[in-house]
C-alpha cells in the first residue's frame, strides 16, 4: 500500500486503523500485538486514539501490545486526540462533560498519552473538538511547546470548520496538518459545509471517521440508508465486486481531497477490504450514483 504524505517530511498509511472501540475486541496484549503487525503487514501503518476512547482505556491497552516488541514502535505513527473531558469514575470530581483547551490541560493530557502509549513522542495530536471557550494564543503555545520538546512531531483538529481551522492555523505557527471528520457516502456535512472545498485549497489531507456510517450503510434503518445501500450494490454489480464495504471505501478513495479512511475495526479481514478498495477505480458516474442516493435529489 502506498503512503501519503501529510507533509513533505512525514507520511502516514492510506489506510488507518481505528481504535476507538479497542476495549471491546476483548484482546490479551499479545493478540493485539499479532493484528497490528498483520495490519501493518497489510501496509496499515498508522493508528488512531484519543485519550477519552474505552472511557480512557484504550490507549494503555495499545501501549501494553506495543510493551511486548519495543522495536514495533519506531515503524509505525500514533494518532491521538485530546480536549474533551467525560463524565467517568475515573475523574469523581467532574460535575459536567466539557471540553478543555487551556494550556494546561493539553500539556496534561499529551504526558499521561505517552506514559500510556510508553512512547516518548506522539506523531500527530488532534484537538478532538471545537469548542465556544477557546483561546487560540494558549493553544499555540502548548502546540510550540511540545514541539520544542519532541514530545509531539504534528499537530491537527478533528470536527473543525474551515473557519475554526483557519482560526487556529492563524496563531499556531504549527501546521496544521490534517482535520479528522466524518465523511462517508451517508454522511455529506463536510461537502456542504465548504470543508472538502477547504482541503483542496490548502492542500489539507483528511482523516474521515466512521466511514461506514455507523453500520447505517450495510443495514440501514432509514430511507436514506436504504437508498444508498441500493445504489452502493448496483455500482458493486458492475464491478463485480462482492464486498459492498469495499465499495464505500472505494467511494472515499476515489476522491481528489485524499480522503484517509479510518478503519475502526479488530477484524483482519475487514482491514483486508479496506485494503483492496485501493485498487477500485469508480467512473465518474458511479461516484455520483452513490452521492445522489444519499441527497435523496437529482443535482440542480
Amino acid at each position: 500500500m502506498n503512503s501519503i504524505n501529510l507533509t513533505e517530511n512525514f507520511k502516514i498509511s492510506r489506510i488507518v486503523q481505528g481504535h476507538w472501540r479497542l476495549n471491546e475486541w476483548n484482546k490479551s496484549p499479545q493478540e493485539l500485538l499479532k493484528l497490528s503487525k498483520q495490519a501493518f503487514d497489510l501496509g496499515i501503518t498508522t493508528f488512531d486514539h484519543a485519550d477519552i476512547y474505552g472511557d480512557y482505556t484504550c490507549e494503555q491497552l495499545f501501549g501494553n501490545a506495543l510493551a511486548l516488541d519495543t522495536s514495533f514502535r519506531k515503524k509505525i505513527q500514533i494518532v491521538t486526540k485530546c480536549g474533551i473531558k467525560l463524565l467517568s469514575d475515573k475523574f469523581p470530581k467532574r460535575t459536567l462533560k466539557t471540553y478543555d483547551y487551556s494550556y494546561k490541560h493539553i500539556i496534561s493530557s499529551v504526558e499521561k498519552s505517552l506514559e500510556n502509549f510508553r512512547t516518548d513522542y506522539i506523531d500527530i495530536l488532534l484537538l478532538h473538538r471545537p469548542s465556544p471557550f477557546f483561546n487560540p494564543v494558549e493553544v499555540a503555545k502548548a502546540f510550540d511547546d511540545l514541539k520544542t520538546q519532541g514530545k509531539v512531531l504534528y499537530f491537527g483538529v478533528s470536527n473543525f470548520t474551515p473557519q475554526q481551522i483557519g482560526t487556529l492555523q492563524k496563531f499556531s505557527k504549527q501546521p496544521l496538518i490534517t482535520n479528522q471528520v466524518e465523511i462517508s457516502p451517508y454522511c455529506l456535512e463536510h461537502f456542504d459545509n465548504e470543508n472538502i472545498n477547504y482541503f483542496l485549497k490548502h492542500q489539507i489531507k483528511p482523516m474521515a471517521w466512521s466511514p461506514l456510517a455507523g453500520g447505517q450503510l450495510l443495514k440501514p434503518t432509514t430511507q436514506k440508508g436504504e437508498r444508498v445501500l441500493k445504489a452502493l450494490q448496483q455500482v458493486a454489480n458492475e464491478l463485480d465486486i462482492t464486498s459492498i464495504d469495499s465499495i464505500i471505501y472505494a467511494w472515499l478513495l476515489n476522491h481528489p481531497a485524499i480522503i484517509i479512511p479510518v478503519v475502526g475495526t479488530g477484524k483482519i479481514e475487514r482491514l483486508n477490504r479496506a485494503v483492496d478498495a485501493l485498487s477500485i477505480k469508480l467512473s465518474l458516474e458511479q461516484w455520483f450514483k452513490i452521492y445522489v442516493a444519499s441527497t435523496g435529489k437529482k443535482l440542480p
